[in-house]
């Protein structure tokens, strides 16, 4: 069976989470099946990427378009020429975008539904474009995989889709996510916060991440406590978000803020180990793995009250009403104090996370994409 998985869209600028997805669990679907042969359709920078085994194939097109018309021809036109010419058994829609003009059976990888949010994490043309062409996607495609079951609960609902072609497929937790040993911590500290304790906020830094909020419930946090704990942002500030340096030039408390920039897996990893606790305020129905990764590193976490977060952490986390910003200066301040309280979170997500691993995550992926085929 020949396999064709295209990851052009995915690849030039969506979030890196998803495109772990792909690398993570293909990287054990390719190993796990030598009788079948896998082609990735990339750019050209990512050829090496792909690099699994001896039965798959990284290929590249013309550089992906830029605009919406030319999306539509892309996955229209050049996509299915693809296709045809490798003689495609079934197409595995990476990018969250099945091609409407052909025959091929499509399973859909649908990571999030942000493109419905407001403020967008994404340009408007390409909202516009997959507002407009989702429903029809959903439609084309033999099989779905979405990240959480509110997620396909989402998707069943809103778009009239049938549940038994909806599949749940969890992420899983990169390993490079561990806990560290004091010495470890002292030494992240020096480098990042003067020695002092900090609470971690990790991911894009942008308007529908609810970080105005964060900042609030910090000061309040701070006026509180009195305390030297500082807040570490690690992530890049979006480029259409510059009201939010401007508002942290005029904070109170802009000398216990500390901004990162993007930082490579394996120290970001150990920026979340050394965390006294990692808080994410974002209020959009979405999983954010970071949250898993600061369990899996022992760290406690906050997250915001919404349904996805009570599906995915459980008992095992704070929750706070974000966008009410004593609220969740309530839960830091909670969380500072109440250190037997603290260690039963702790524990609680060290036996949670245990489920979260990619070997299922592939699995499950697998048989999503043979239902599609059957």
């Amino acid at each position: 069976m020949i396999i064709v998985i295209n990851t052009r869209s995915l690849f030039s600028g969506q979030p890196e989470r998803h495109r772990n997805f792909i690398d993570e669990t293909f990287y054990r679907i390719v190993k796990e099946h030598p009788e079948h042969e896998f082609i990735f359709v990339v750019d050209k920078s990512d050829e090496k990427r792909f690099a699994f085994a001896a039965n798959n194939t990284a290929i590249h097109t013309v550089p992906f378009p830029s605009s919406s018309l030319l999306w539509k021809y892309w996955y229209s036109v050049k996509l299915p020429a693809v296709l045809k010419k490798y003689k495609a058994d079934v197409l595995v829609c990476g990018d969250g975008c099945c091609s409407l003009k052909t025959k091929i059976p499509q399973c859909l990888l649908v990571y999030d539904l942000s493109f419905l949010n407001k403020p967008l994490v994404i340009k408007k043309s390409k909202a516009a474009f997959l507002k407009r062409n989702m429903p029809k996607f959903l439609v084309k495609a033999r099989s779905v995989a979405t990240i959480t079951s509110h997620l396909k609960k989402t998707i069943k609902d809103g778009y009239q889709v049938s549940g038994s072609k909806i599949d749940t497929v969890y992420p899983g937790i990169s390993e490079n996510f561990q806990p560290l040993s004091i010495e470890e911590k002292i030494e992240l500290k020096n480098k990042y916060t003067e020695g002092k304790e900090y609470f971690l906020y990790s991911g894009a830094i942008h308007a529908g991440k609810n970080l105005i909020d964060l900042l609030k419930a910090f000061s309040l946090f701070k006026k509180r406590q009195q305390t030297n704990m500082k807040l570490v942002l690690a992530g890049s500030v979006a480029i259409n978000y510059n009201s939010f340096s401007k508002s942290l030039q005029t904070y109170k408390y802009r000398n216990d803020v500390v901004l990162t920039g993007h930082l490579e897996e394996n120290e970001l990893a150990k920026l979340t180990g050394a965390s006294y606790g990692l808080i994410n305020p974002c209020v959009a129905e979405e999983l954010d793995v970071v949250v898993l990764e600061a369990m899996q590193c022992n760290v406690p976490v906050i997250v915001a009250n919404t349904v996805t977060m009570h599906e995915v952490t459980k008992n095992a986390a704070l929750y706070a009403t974000a966008s009410n910003n004593k609220d969740l200066a309530d839960k830091m301040m909670l969380l500072y104090k109440d250190e037997k309280g603290r260690n039963e979170m702790i524990n609680k997500g060290s036996e949670l996370i245990v489920a979260f691993n990619w070997d299922a995550t592939a699995r499950l992926l697998w048989q999503s994409i043979q239902k599609a085929i059957s």
